[in-house]
């Protein structure tokens, strides 16, 4: 795949994220959920952010949607600091230019009030249609609902969530990030909650909007293997840490740092024996904190070294867009 051009329309610099933790004494505990990561995102392309429960991939999502604010570093939005936009307008901008799909279809929804209703309420708060043009309003929400493949759309907007499927909800989800004209959607897991049998029809809703509609995507998600169809750039994620990122084919068909070497040789293969599957050793996931040094894969890599254990490894280039943070690539 080709390399990112022009300037992002996200930009993550050398992100941390600490949270406050229950202890016991007097002194206050700090978590670390994001440690150092940065990242961008373009037009027209996606990002895949992989890695398992408490890797960190929702609390990035979050920082960019300002739900919460790093604790280092910083997030542009067009070159501009997010943390520059405070006034109410500013903000409504924002929210209306980056917009969240939830990983829960069945709690995105108010059970009260009609499918009409969530695509309306969108378009009214930030002006997409004349206010009091009951018509103008009707015809735009009957074609989000077209747009995303929920036919026939007038049946569709008299239902209440309840009356849909999950796969349903998530359309409903995507019909209103189309109605403000999002340029970045935040994907937090869309997919894992529904069927398997409708989750690759949502992903190819999403892969139209990103191309169509030139929207930055990121996908979070714990599955490499689907990762790999809807971004054209990956990061795997360890306890808070981008510990490989770049090209994503480049990336699944040549993985570098050990860690998702182990993720790409769990995707099941019937072309795969067994026991060609790599192993790592049992190690428990640490418990990062502001105070933990090394590298976080360390108790786990049967490659790690004393180093490993004491200085966290910095970024090594591989190529025009693969990265990894690994003692085994420097020099």
């Amino acid at each position: 795949m080709s390399k990112p051009t022009g300037q992002p329309i996200i930009e993550g610099k050398n992100l941390v994220k600490d949270f406050p933790v229950s202890s016991n004494s007097l002194k206050k505990s700090m978590m670390r959920a994001i440690n150092d990561v940065s990242f961008k995102m373009y037009k027209s392309r996606g990002l895949s952010v992989v890695g398992e429960s408490g890797s960190g991939k929702s609390t990035t999502a979050k920082m960019i949607a300002k739900m919460y604010a790093p604790t280092h570093g910083h997030i542009e939005y067009f070159g501009r600091d997010i943390r520059t936009i405070e006034k109410r307008d500013d903000l409504m901008k924002y929210r209306q230019g980056v917009q969240m799909v939830w990983q829960d279809p069945f709690g995105s929804l108010n059970p009260t009030h009609t499918i009409f209703h969530h695509i309306a309420r969108p378009l009214l708060i930030h002006n997409k249609v004349s206010k009091g043009n009951k018509k103008e309003l009707e015809d735009t929400v009957y074609s989000l609902l077209e747009q995303v493949g929920l036919i026939p759309p007038k049946a569709t907007a008299e239902k209440y969530p309840h009356q849909l499927s999950g796969g349903q909800r998530q359309r409903v989800n995507l019909a209103r990030n189309i109605a403000v004209g999002a340029e970045v959607v935040l994907a937090d897991e869309p997919t894992s909650m529904l069927d398997v049998s409708i989750r690759a029809g949502v992903l190819n809703l999403m892969e139209e909007m990103k191309f169509e509609r030139e929207m930055a995507l990121l996908y979070i998600t714990h599955d490499i293997a689907t990762a790999r169809y809807i971004a054209e750039d990956l990061a795997v994620m360890y306890v808070g840490h981008m510990v490989e990122w770049g090209d994503t084919e480049e990336i699944i068909h040549d993985p570098q740092h050990p860690y998702t070497q182990l993720l790409v040789s769990a995707v099941p293969d019937p072309k795969k024996s067994i026991h060609e599957k790599l192993k790592g050793n049992k190690g428990e996931i640490p418990l990062w904190t502001p105070e933990s040094l090394g590298c976080p894969f360390a108790g786990r890599c049967t490659h790690a070294t004393d180093k490993c254990r004491t200085q966290l490894p910095g970024i090594t280039q591989l190529s025009d867009n693969h990265f990894v943070r690994c003692y085994l690539y420097e020099n």
